[in-house]
């Protein structure tokens, strides 16, 4: 699983920083990627990557703030152009469904793949035999959601060289084996599967927070995932002056991480009014409630592997 920032900017888009957007790359486990809001210019951020909008099947939007959304129509017209046939489907609060679609009516924008929109409510919004995501409100000054993306177990894996000592000849015994089945060997013996197999493997979390003040939506959202995103506005000691803008301080985002029982939090929606040799200070900052903080910058990708988040250096 890999993360990439689009954009990690707050309110409007500045030199260092576009407006809100998170790829969640899933290539390896079903040749696609998800985008979590789509800030203004989100798919000329796509260009300095090597994203291809035709593997785009899923946009999860966290509200109706423009930071959050403007990309949206251009994005799914270029989609188009760029021969995506494959359907769309995009999740967001009520008012999302309408925006679009006006959007798109009025501009004369067809589309030559089929698009769902889902207007959702809290709870369990899209599962399959792979992912689950859940969705909470979180406390912002209008709907926004939180999102909480789990991978299901992977299946064991085979340890091939204990059931080649047991008398296992290569070839199909071997496969049923993986798959959980037991296997009789022409001299009549049993092998049993869950003899020569691993224990299921735990697949990765991720919870994706929307803009929000500190909650207790985002701690059971985040509780015990590998990584949480969460906004981190304002620099600590500033709780009074985020409130009414429904946002949080750094502080309050490792606040979250510590007690949700997180591994890793990224902060991210830093204000342009940090520059970039300052945004090292807000993870200064939030290292005083959590131990392992990474700060998101535009067109960043973070790689989790064996439970360890890293950056990826390019």
């Amino acid at each position: 699983m890999e993360l990439q920032f689009l954009g990690t900017g707050a309110g409007m888009p500045s030199k260092q920083r576009n407006t809100s957007a998170l790829v969640l790359k899933l290539m390896q486990e079903r040749g696609t990627f998800w985008l979590f809001d789509c800030g203004e210019a989100t798919q000329h951020q796509m260009l300095y990557t090597t994203l291809k909008p035709r593997k785009l099947e899923k946009i999860f939007i966290t509200h109706m703030h423009g930071d959050h959304i403007f990309g949206l129509p251009g994005l799914l017209g270029s989609r188009s152009f760029l021969d995506g046939k494959e359907a769309l489907t995009i999740y967001g609060p009520k008012g999302i469904k309408e925006w679009i679609q006006t959007t798109l009516r009025l501009s004369r924008t067809y589309l030559q793949y089929p698009l769902h929109i889902e207007e959702i409510d809290e709870g369990i919004i899209f599962e399959d035999d792979l992912f689950r995501v859940e969705a909470k409100n979180l406390d912002h000054v209008i709907p926004c959601f939180g999102y909480r993306i789990i991978q299901k177990p992977l299946p064991p894996m085979l340890l091939i060289d204990k059931a080649l000592q047991l008398g296992v000849p290569k070839g199909p015994l071997l496969a049923k084996l993986k798959n959980g089945q037991d296997v009789i060997l022409e001299n009549g013996e049993t092998i049993f599967s869950q003899d020569v197999t691993t224990e299921p493997i735990k697949g990765f979390s991720v919870a994706v927070l929307g803009d929000t003040r500190y909650c207790q939506s985002a701690i059971k959202l985040s509780q015990d995932v590998d990584v949480v995103i969460h906004e981190s506005t304002f620099d600590a000691g500033t709780e009074e002056l985020a409130k009414p803008y429904g946002h949080s301080t750094v502080t309050e985002a490792a606040k979250v991480a510590k007690e949700s029982n997180a591994k890793h939090l990224i902060i991210n929606h830093i204000s342009a009014r940090f520059l970039p040799h300052e945004a090292n200070q807000l993870r200064i900052q939030g290292l005083q409630e959590f131990p392992s903080i990474f700060v998101a910058e535009d067109l960043l990708e973070f790689e989790m592997k064996n439970g360890e988040l890293n950056p990826i250096k390019k």
